[in-house]
């Protein structure tokens, strides 16, 4: 199987900034980004990052709100929090440099079982085994693994059985090529079968329809929540925006002054006076959707339910990190922002 698969990937394998030059800070950087975000949507974030945050230090000495702007459009941002919180950590405990040590690199913010074994083993060799969904598929497919790999008990099964399978000559090239069979080959839909280096091996293809595994657990429907934002301007045409909470949805992000109700209790909690007819827009998380009405209002938001609130010049906003709702709301309303990938 090794063999099989190590052949193919050595001759399919996709051009990838991080693969070219495996650096062990662009390999953690690249897992961070590429945790819930497709390859496609991550390369441009990732060259632009790399540029302004060539190393730990680098990105150490900088500040979480510049950060957050050039990772704002990616999602999930208690990941640029931790990476934050971890560069620092390699600083101070380890003079700057990625430990190449699994038990020191587990110990940092934001460092779970997959992210250390992806970056140990690809960046320094380490025999150890990773799963993500990529990897589940194919797994659930070789072996005809047909329970719910969300159990606890079922994705244990399916780490032993990646440890098991894992070549320890080449783990972090093995690792990638079953990574990526699962992204080019082994897909969720339509699998391409005839194309599978594994294909004589693979138990779904004999015995069942490969499209039936994993099993899929029913996602529940999102809720649509209704929000009311205001897009209120400062005398010298500034825009006024509140700084999120660190934690929760958007955390640490800019944001127009928005929340959940109905419009008259929302704006008399933001301290708005609404004038013409809202713009509406809406925007999807992976758990629920939010359709933003977006009121042009008067006056200066309050800082009740945010950390912070300023006027930023539209200049500013461009490179700042705001979160998604917001821009497609400002864009809605006619304010020139240019469009990025992951905020729609």
């Amino acid at each position: 199987m090794s063999r099989s698969l190590l052949k193919w990937y050595d001759r399919s394998n996709r051009d990838m900034p991080w693969r070219r030059n495996p650096l062990p800070w662009w390999v953690w950087v690249s897992e961070i980004m590429l945790q819930q975000t497709r390859v496609d949507s991550v390369i441009g974030y990732f060259n632009r990052f790399i540029e302004r945050y060539p190393s730990p230090q680098s990105l150490a000495e900088s500040s979480l709100d510049e950060l957050m702007g050039y990772w704002a459009g990616l999602g999930y941002y208690a990941r640029a929090r931790n990476l934050h919180k971890a560069a620092n950590q390699v600083v101070d405990l380890h003079g700057g440099r990625v430990p190449n040590d699994p038990e020191k690199f587990r110990a940092l913010a934001g460092v779970g079982r997959y992210t250390c074994a992806a970056v140990q083993s690809i960046a320094f060799g380490e025999p150890m085994a990773v799963l993500d969904g990529n990897v589940i598929r194919v797994l659930s497919r070789l072996e005809r693994i047909d329970k719910n790999p969300k159990l606890a008990t079922v994705k244990d099964q399916f780490w032993t059985l990646a440890d098991a399978l894992l070549d320890h000559e080449r783990a972090g090239d093995f690792n990638q090529a079953m990574m990526e069979l699962g992204a080019t080959v082994c897909t969720p839909k339509k699998p391409k079968c005839l194309l599978c280096p594994l294909m004589d091996m693979c138990r779904a293809r004999q015995e069942i329809d490969p499209e039936t595994l994993p099993i899929r657990v029913p996602k529940k429907k999102r809720p649509v929540i209704q929000m009311v934002a205001g897009l209120s301007t400062a005398e010298d045409d500034s825009i006024w925006l509140v700084r999120r909470p660190e934690k929760g949805l958007l955390g640490g992000l800019w944001s127009l002054p928005m929340v959940q109700g109905d419009t008259h209790d929302a704006l008399e909690t933001l301290n708005l006076n609404p004038q013409d007819a809202c713009q509406t827009v809406r925007h999807g998380f992976t758990h629920q959707i939010w359709d933003i009405s977006t009121y042009p209002c008067e006056g200066k938001p309050i800082c009740a339910n945010f950390d912070e609130v300023r006027a930023f010049k539209v200049s500013e906003i461009k490179t700042l990190g705001l979160g998604g709702p917001s821009l497609k709301a400002l864009r809605v309303c006619g304010i020139d922002l240019p469009r990025r990938r992951g905020a729609g």
